[in-house]
């Protein structure tokens, strides 16, 4: 059963799904969070039902998987009740214990806790960017802030020396922080400066980027910076346009 291509608004008829088994997703075409659920099903390649929800109008519906009305959600059609999960660490963590023929997260609990660390820690570069991301007037230390909380990363891949943060192979602590390094090159886009991250500071930290792009569920559920910087030139109009994910790049 086709699904509409468009996020539902409020006012929307919820859309009929099949009663399959099969996993439904809800989600943000421009959500980070919820990206991160997406790369986790591509990478393991899971059945789902993807439906896309608004943000700005959120349709009453969506209360029913969502209490709070945040994305991802993941409801559970094969499971007795039905139930939702929402956060996206705690979709993450759940799909990779329930589909374990590719193990994303390490199996030694020490290195699986200080991983899930490292992905918190990338909070105060997120912060930092947000205003420069969705806002005319970001504060006049922003950037200085988010290249500071990026040093973070910078330093720990060149110390653990391995081409993925989760070793040889790509893992879970990548695919959790790939969504907001896919945005990071929008800079260039809704800055007058054209700004891009300084190829000597953060050197190694290039080469992990450049190196995910290159990543299957990655290249699935990317999509290029100009689009990232068209939705967010709409969010600082305040108008945002979250059906431009779906709009041929050539109308970009």
């Amino acid at each position: 059963m086709s699904i509409p291509l468009k996020h539902f608004k409020k006012g929307s008829r919820k859309p009929e799904l099949p009663e399959d088994g099969v996993l439904r997703f809800y989600s943000m075409r421009f959500c980070p969070y919820s990206e991160r659920a997406a790369l986790v099903l591509a990478a393991k390649k899971i059945p789902h039902h993807k439906v896309y929800i608004d943000l700005s109008e959120k349709p009453d519906w969506y209360t029913d998987y969502s209490p709070l009305g945040k994305v991802p959600a993941i409801q559970l059609t094969a499971v007795t009740g039905q139930p939702a999960l929402v956060e996206s660490l705690v979709i993450a963590e759940y799909l990779d214990e329930q589909y374990p023929e590719r193990k994303l997260f390490p199996t030694d609990p020490l290195q699986k806790a200080l991983d899930k660390i490292l992905i918190e820690r990338l909070s105060p570069a997120v912060s930092a960017v947000y205003p420069v991301f969705f806002t005319t007037n970001p504060p006049e230390d922003a950037l200085p802030k988010f290249e500071k909380a990026l040093d973070i990363f910078e330093e720990e891949i060149s110390k653990r020396g391995t081409p993925y943060f989760g070793g040889q192979q790509i893992g879970m602590v990548d695919y959790m922080l790939w969504p907001w390094f896919e945005r990071f090159p929008a800079l260039k886009h809704v800055l007058a400066e054209k700004y891009e991250l300084d190829k000597q500071r953060f050197a190694n930290l290039l080469k992990w980027r450049d190196l995910v792009a290159q990543d299957e569920a990655v290249r699935q559920t990317a999509l290029d910076s100009g689009v990232h910087a068209k939705f967010m030139l709409t969010r600082q109009e305040g108008k945002p346009n979250y059906d431009v994910a779906f709009e041929p790049l050539s109308n970009l």
